[in-house]
């Protein structure tokens, strides 16, 4: 019953407990794996799983080990003990993960457990993803989302192997990151007056070691953060902050409603936009960082212009750039939102894609008609199978759920909207061959594990914002 679906499942007939005289033996490089297997066992189960030489629970690191790839594991339990392989520390932290959900439910729990049995049933596990991107995209800028609740989605996305944070750090309604010459950006375009009307000022920032933080943070449970700080277009925060880079240089306040405020950087903002992306290419060491680059009311010519300058910024550094529109460079990456045709126009291309059309992986949309949901954007509503039958042509990379938050406040709506909807993209997209009917069975027993996790199961209203 593990979600997702592993590649090789075969069951043994003896399994292994783990007790107070359980230890863990590690192979060099792996020392990461085992801490976090024992602080996301510890909490319910109380086990101390020292690490020791003589450890009945071995975790090893080889690079050598042929056909697990850059994400995939071996693992073996039986009456003698438990063995984790992988080639990279990647796979470790995805079978570390298999190995909680082995487990009784009762260890998702946040406090000590009594009176259950932690035994491990027998299995030889083989398990390699499908596609290698697989993607959630929060919007911060909407929504502020403090760090706490950033952590903890990152531990719900490792749970379910699930290993791209995109990061939507800027838009016309609040700028997130910090940028030491820039500092208005963070001081003025970080707060709003109000939303929509209600009267109350909305904003919060991230500092750069809370940044670098979650990017550590991830790492160590296999989910690589990637940044986005959209342009030319969706500027209006920053622009707020310094007007003479817009188009027209006349103050604004940040935007104060939804929609696409009609503000964007001229050409003239490119050295600003450099010094900006030299900031978060210090702060987020992955290869991959999202220009945005989409709904921009500048012409094409000067808007293509941007964007490529902005690219080739990025790949003369080593960087890959990421856009929800074609940049023209074919080395970025695009991440179709509107359509299948879009998709199969930048693949002729040889342009590498990831899938996020809006009728299936827009999360802000509701999972339900029903009138009981909570207030989401109208137009659509995304279902789980939806999201499980996420078009992937030949060729993609994998593809990722959106999460815009103009409607989402708390971390208890983000969940909600977020799952199950969210496992059934993850199980789509690692599964060697993905079925519905096999991962509704399995979401029965998984769904114990999520409420173990105080992951919200049904809509709480929360005040509806004047229009």
């Amino acid at each position: 019953m593990i979600v997702p679906l592993p590649s090789r499942f075969v069951r043994r007939s003896r399994g292994f407990t783990l007790d107070a005289d359980t230890a863990v033996r590690v192979t060099p490089g792996a020392e990461k794996a085992a801490r976090l297997l024992r602080g996301l066992l510890r909490p319910a189960t109380g086990l101390p799983l020292p690490i020791n030489d003589h450890g009945q629970v071995l975790m090893a690191l080889d690079a050598k080990l042929v056909g697990l790839g850059a994400e995939g594991y071996a693992l073996t339990v039986n009456e003698h003990g438990v063995m984790l392989r992988a080639g990279t520390a990647a796979g470790l932290a995805h079978g570390v993960q298999t190995i909680r959900q082995l487990l009784p439910a009762e260890v998702f729990r946040s406090s000590r457990v009594s009176g259950v049995d932690w035994t491990l049933p027998g299995a030889d596990i083989r398990d390699v993803p499908r596609l290698p991107w697989r993607g959630f995209m929060l919007d911060v800028a909407r929504h502020f989302q403090p760090v706490p609740v950033v952590r903890r989605f990152i531990d719900l996305m490792a749970l379910h192997k699930l290993n791209v944070l995109h990061l939507h750090l800027t838009d016309d309604q609040g700028w997130r990151l910090p940028v030491p010459g820039h500092p208005l950006l963070t001081e003025v375009g970080g707060w709003r007056a109000e939303t929509n009307g209600d009267g109350t000022p909305h904003g919060g920032t991230y500092t750069r070691p809370e940044l670098e933080n979650l990017v550590s943070y991830a790492a160590d449970r296999g989910v690589r953060v990637m940044p986005e700080v959209e342009m030319p277009g969706h500027a209006r925060a920053a622009l707020a902050a310094y007007p003479d880079l817009g188009v027209t240089p006349e103050p604004l306040p940040v935007w104060t409603r939804w929609g696409i405020s009609d503000a964007a950087f001229g050409l003239h903002a490119l050295p600003f936009v450099r010094e900006v992306l030299a900031e978060v290419l210090e702060i987020f060491p992955g290869e991959h960082v999202h220009l945005g680059g989409d709904e921009c009311l500048l012409p094409p010519d000067v808007h293509g212009r941007f964007l490529r300058e902005a690219g080739e910024f990025l790949l003369d550094r080593g960087r890959t750039p990421v856009a929800w529109e074609p940049t023209g460079d074919p080395r970025s990456v695009v991440m179709p939102w509107k359509d299948e045709a879009q998709a199969a126009a930048a693949l002729r291309r040889g342009q590498p894609v990831v899938m996020a059309p809006h009728t299936s992986t827009y999360l802000d949309y509701p999972r339900s008609g029903d009138p009981g949901e909570p207030p989401g954007q109208p137009g659509f509503v995304v279902t789980t199978r939806d999201v499980y039958d996420v078009p992937l042509p030949d060729g993609v990379l994998g593809a990722q759920c959106q999460l815009w938050t103009e409607h989402v406040r708390t971390r208890e709506h983000l969940e909600y909207l977020a799952f199950p909807r969210l496992v059934a993209l993850a199980d789509t997209l690692w599964s060697a061959r993905p079925e519905w009917t096999g991962f509704t069975t399995r979401m029965h027993r998984h769904s114990e594990r999520l409420a173990e996790l105080s992951v919200p199961a049904h809509p709480r209203r929360e005040p509806c914002e004047r229009s």
